[in-house]
């Protein structure tokens, strides 16, 4: 891979993703809120399952916790599900929140081969389109390098990518841990620790996402996560059964670059916003340093 220095071919007057999100976490605090507009939470917020609730929403918990938390992550399949109206409500909650200075990353977890991957990565990852966010979560179980188009792109335009490494759920293990001490999950860490050379600073734009209830599995596949220089995206705080302290457990050296990430058990207090603020900080607050 060609060494690029972070700045060689971005948008001019663009700090790259990875400092722009380390120093969120430096200034907010390591928590990354999901928008994750289930039909049940719709329910329970007095909303209906439709493109007018999905944006009351949407729009509820930017203005509860944008300024709160480092990054908001709204979940994309959640918008998908209601066709073109969906979608284009996503459009405009991304636009708000960038309009509000909030990161966001779109939960897409997209991942494919040449021009389709291309046509992704332009999708997220392009000024100008619609869909733009400042990052977005990639699958890289094509292999890591059909990626390579959403790499490159992030890295012009100043956005970044996290990419799926070691998940919590049951069936990742048939896959991710194939391999013992040369597995997957470790292949794609080190591609991701090789990819953020091409940026300086302390942090590069290419993360991770590693489950927050892995438990003993960073040791036993012998992954090095603070070799990666990336930040650490962790869902699975509250209603998964994470909590700070595991965070800090499974994480060892590597919790400074931790973004711990929780949906419902934050959205759960909605609908009224004082509420969810209250809910984020109650979440945030153990995860900063002591």
């Amino acid at each position: 891979m060609p060494e690029v220095v972070a700045g060689s071919g971005t948008v001019p007057g663009r700090e790259p993703f990875g400092s722009r999100l380390g120093r969120a976490m430096a200034e907010r605090g390591p928590l990354c809120v999901g928008i994750d507009p289930h039909p049940a939470l719709l329910k329970a917020w007095g909303l209906n399952d439709d493109a007018a609730g999905l944006e009351r929403f949407s729009l509820t918990v930017l203005e509860a916790v944008g300024q709160l938390a480092a990054a908001l992550k709204p979940q994309v399949a959640l918008y998908e599900r209601h066709g073109s109206a969906g979608m284009a409500v996503l459009e405009r909650t991304l636009a708000a929140a960038s309009d509000a200075g909030v990161l966001t990353i779109a939960d897409a977890k997209r991942g494919d081969i040449g021009s389709t991957m291309a046509a992704y990565a332009d999708a997220w990852l392009r000024d100008g389109s619609p869909l733009a966010a400042d990052s977005v979560t990639l699958s890289p179980y094509l292999g890591f390098e059909s990626l390579r188009p959403a790499l490159d792109l992030a890295a012009q335009s100043g956005r970044g990518v996290f990419v799926l490494a070691l998940t919590s759920n049951p069936e990742g293990a048939s896959v991710q841990h194939v391999g013992g001490s040369d597995s997957v999950a470790r292949r794609i860490t080190e591609s991701a620790a090789s990819e953020n050379r091409r940026y300086e600073g302390s942090l590069g734009s290419v993360g991770l996402v590693v489950g927050a209830t892995v438990g003993r599995a960073l040791q036993d596949l012998e992954l090095d996560l603070a070799a990666v220089r990336g930040v650490i995206l962790a869902p699975g705080l509250g209603a998964q059964g994470a909590t700070a302290a595991d965070l800090r457990a499974t994480f060892g050296a590597a919790y400074a670059q931790v973004l711990g990430t929780s949906s419902r058990d934050i959205l759960s207090a909605g609908p009224a916003v004082t509420s969810l603020r209250d809910a984020a900080r109650r979440t945030l607050d153990p995860l900063l340093p002591g």
